[in-house]
């Protein structure tokens, strides 16, 4: 399938790329939502694992979810990530991670900083809004 995001990154702002977001997208098509995905097993139970362990087998999750409804990481167009004791180098880690997974064409994303996520052992979670191509033209 054709990539049919419009991803922008203004000049007036910095340069989000290196930290493994664009900062607005947009695309022609029906929404699609995606929950919040996680380092589990095939029962829900999370798997234990440094964080790089735990972003990697989440956005596999991801990919099997948006896999699921006949999607791929090219329709989607924002993230929403959720890392328990977030700092720098965590950071790096994500940016690393979302660009082998996207590449050079990044979603929209929002990154927070949590306490703690739904159960124990959870270090990280990933959610999305994809689109599912319509039959418009790019915005």
């Amino acid at each position: 399938m054709t990539d049919r995001r419009t991803l922008t990154d203004p000049p007036a702002l910095h340069d989000p790329t290196p930290f493994g977001y664009s900062h607005a997208a947009s695309a022609p098509g029906e929404l699609v939502f995606i929950a919040g995905q996680y380092a589990s097993d095939a029962t829900g139970a999370p798997v234990p694992g440094d964080f790089a362990a735990q972003v990697e087998l989440s956005l596999t999750n991801l990919r099997h979810a948006l896999e699921g409804v006949g999607l791929g990481f090219e329709h989607v167009v924002r993230l929403g990530s959720y890392v328990v004791d977030h700092d720098l180098g965590k950071l790096e880690v994500l940016g690393k991670a979302l660009h082998a997974a996207f590449g050079e064409r990044l979603p929209a994303q929002t990154l927070s900083g949590v306490a703690a996520l739904a159960l124990p052992g959870m270090l990280f979670e990933i959610d999305a809004v994809a689109v599912r191509p319509g039959s418009g033209g790019r915005r």
